[in-house]
């Protein structure tokens, strides 16, 4: 299987890939929309692996992870989670912005992130062991948790970790360039008007326009759709409710790009 685009920014693949021949569980920490779950479903079917995605939420239990009882045909079923099932088969679990999920979660992460490679099913008593190829893969976004949802020490000490950030402008363009269709020059004036978005994280955004937005926009700008209305649909209502706000940025746009 083709590998979906992704453009290395540095030696993350191959981080990534040592990292999988040595078993070692992986943090990747970066802003929205950067290119951190991109980055994972490359590596999967770059390294041919199963990829089971979770996006975390606050509602989300270790039972969500491991499995539950259930009933089915008048009979108690057990039933496996995403996390469970992909231990048994193998391949990677890539748990999404982890820290929304409830705090119990990390605590049944802990043994698969250590030499141990288990997972313990308190209710079926058995104990899982990882298959060589199984890893487990967690993400967040630093910048954004506040300080009653970030990740502790001795969890973040237990993964290998890999920092991401927008790209570089050049190397931004030409992403956006070839997921859209878009001309050259059309693109690199949208990550131009992302630079002075991102600008104003902690001020009047809580986060700047990501990578994710601009690929939006520029497919709807290939499709035909004006300019100006394309970066309002799809970057300044994306950002903020805030009216005020909002009209801020669609000045900023028009004095950014004429």
């Amino acid at each position: 299987m083709q590998p979906p685009f992704y453009q290395p920014l540095g030696r993350e693949c191959e981080i990534f890939e040592a990292a999988y021949r040595r078993r070692l569980p992986v943090l990747l920490k970066g802003p929205t929309g950067c290119g951190k779950t991109r980055f994972v479903a490359h590596m999967a079917a770059r390294l041919g692996l199963e990829l089971d995605t979770i996006a975390c939420h606050d509602d989300l239990t270790a039972a969500d992870l491991t499995g539950r009882y259930l009933i089915k045909n008048n009979e108690t079923v057990w039933t496996d989670g995403p996390l469970t099932r992909a231990v048994r088969r193998g391949g990677i679990c890539y748990l999404d912005e982890v820290v929304e999920a409830r705090k119990d979660v990390t605590v049944v992460l802990h043994p698969l992130t250590d030499d141990r490679r288990i997972l313990p099913l308190d209710r079926t008593g058995e104990t899982l062991h990882a298959p060589d190829d199984f890893m487990l893969v967690i993400s967040y976004n630093p910048g954004y948790q506040s300080v009653l949802k970030t990740l502790k020490p001795s969890t973040r000490q237990r993964f290998v970790a890999l920092s991401f950030d927008y790209p570089h402008p050049e190397a931004e363009a030409a992403i956006v360039a070839r997921e859209s269709g878009l001309d050259a020059e059309s693109c690199k004036t949208l990550v131009r008007l992302a630079g002075r978005l991102r600008a104003l994280k902690g001020q009047d955004l809580e986060e700047g326009a990501s990578t994710r937005l601009l690929v939006a926009c520029a497919n709807l700008i290939a499709d035909g759709m004006k300019r100006s209305e394309a970066i309002e649909s799809a970057v300044i209502e994306p950002l903020t409710d805030d009216l005020d706000v909002k009209k801020g940025l669609l000045d900023l746009v028009q004095v950014t790009l004429g």
